[in-house]
Order: structure tokens, then sequence, then C-alpha cells
């Protein structure tokens, strides 16, 4: 039942704020919808789940329409094609994977006056791997600096999927890297960090994660079919 799963991964995520000496509710769930059916995330919403992140634009569209009754934030979280920026702007509460100003000029560009301005998270690529998208440590002052002055846009923080690790403490670093660089930006509203999934969310929460994501431990494996 998806009742029982959101209650297992929300007392996780309780118990590391307590080991961790993190402020309680500090960290929010972000549930990973991406190619389950509209009645799954129906069922998560009725067991309190609000916040659902997805990563294909079309798909997400179409559980939007199914689901207009339901008073859901939407995240986008999986990489963002140039020709799908209006759909995102004008769709979307959240968007973390900016990870360009072309980008985030067009979602700015693009954000209806009559909506609130669209949160957005830029993308680090924290383990520099050549496979995933998104900024260097260096280059995110600069990036920061040129979007924070968009208009419709709010900057809210950093995403990073760093590469899987088994050691906690090997978990930890990329993170404790990640939350010093921005600390050092000294931008107090940077105040997200969409870090921390099913396999790390622990490692994550010790390091700061405001946010983790999590999908299969929520709605079981995925299909691609």
């Amino acid at each position: 039942m998806i009742s029982d799963r959101l209650e297992r991964v929300r007392s996780q995520i309780t118990q590391a704020e307590i080991n961790y000496h993190r402020k309680p509710g500090s960290v929010l769930l972000l549930a990973v919808s991406k190619t389950k059916p509209a009645e799954a995330i129906a069922a998560a919403y009725r067991a309190g789940q609000r916040h659902f992140g997805e990563n294909y634009c079309q798909e997400a569209l179409q559980k939007q329409q199914a689901l207009g009754a339901f008073d859901i934030t939407w995240h986008f979280i999986g990489p963002i094609q140039s020709n799908k920026t209006k759909a995102l702007a004008a769709h979307f509460d959240w968007v973390h994977s900016v990870d360009s100003f072309k980008i985030a000029q067009r979602l700015s560009t693009q954000r209806l006056d009559s909506l609130q301005p669209l949160n957005i998270c830029l993308q680090v690529n924290i383990s520099s791997e050549s496979s995933k998208s998104g900024v260097s440590l260096d280059e995110l002052p600069d990036l920061c600096e040129q979007i924070a002055e968009l208009p419709r846009l709010r900057l809210r923080g950093v995403m990073a999927i760093p590469s899987p690790e088994q050691d906690f403490e090997q978990q930890r670093l990329p993170y404790r890297r990640l939350y010093n660089a921005v600390d050092q930006l000294a931008r107090p509203q940077l105040d997200t960090f969409s870090i921390g999934m099913s396999d790390d969310l622990e490692a994550a929460i010790a390091e700061g994660s405001t946010m983790v994501r999590v999908g299969t431990a929520l709605f079981g494996a995925r299909s691609y079919g």
C-alpha cells in the first residue's frame, strides 16, 4: 500500500532529522512519480502527500490534466529541452534541473505574469560525471548572479545527483562540498537543497538536504515499457 510506504519513508526522514540535529519537519518529501499512473499519485495524495516530481514533460502534463481537482505542487526534475520550456513555465511550480542561463532566460520570458514566480534550482554536476547534466561548482557563483536578476523566477537553491556510493561517509562528501559552496555564496534566498534519494537519503539529510526525492520506495519499481 502506498500509504504504508509513505509512512515508512516519512519515519526514515524524521529519524534522520533527529539523528543529525535537524529541525523537525525541515526536510520535505518529494514523491517522484515518473512512469507511474495518475491513480498512484491520487492514492499518495489521499495519504497526505502534496509534492510530486516528474521527469518527462508530456507525461506530466497528461497527469496534471487528469488530476486537476487535486491541490498538487508539481516539480519538474528531469533534463530540460529548449522546446519544452514554455510548457514547464506554464504548468509547474518548481523546476529543479536548470543548468544554463539560456534555459533560465526562456523560463523567465515564458512564465505568465498571472502566475507566482517559478521556483528554480540549479543542477550541479557535483561528481563531474560526463554522463550527467549540471554546472560545476566553479560555474555556480556566476550563474547564480545572472539568474537572480531574471524576472518571474525565484532562485531557491541547488539540486544534485552524485555518483552512487555504498559507504555512508563517501555518500556524505559530495553533499558537504555542495553545501559549503552554497554557504560561501552568502545568498539567504538559496534555502533549498534538493539532494538525496532512496539509497542516500540519510547522508543527504546529515549534510543539509531540505528536499529528498523518493520514487521506488513509494511507488515500487518503475516500468519503462
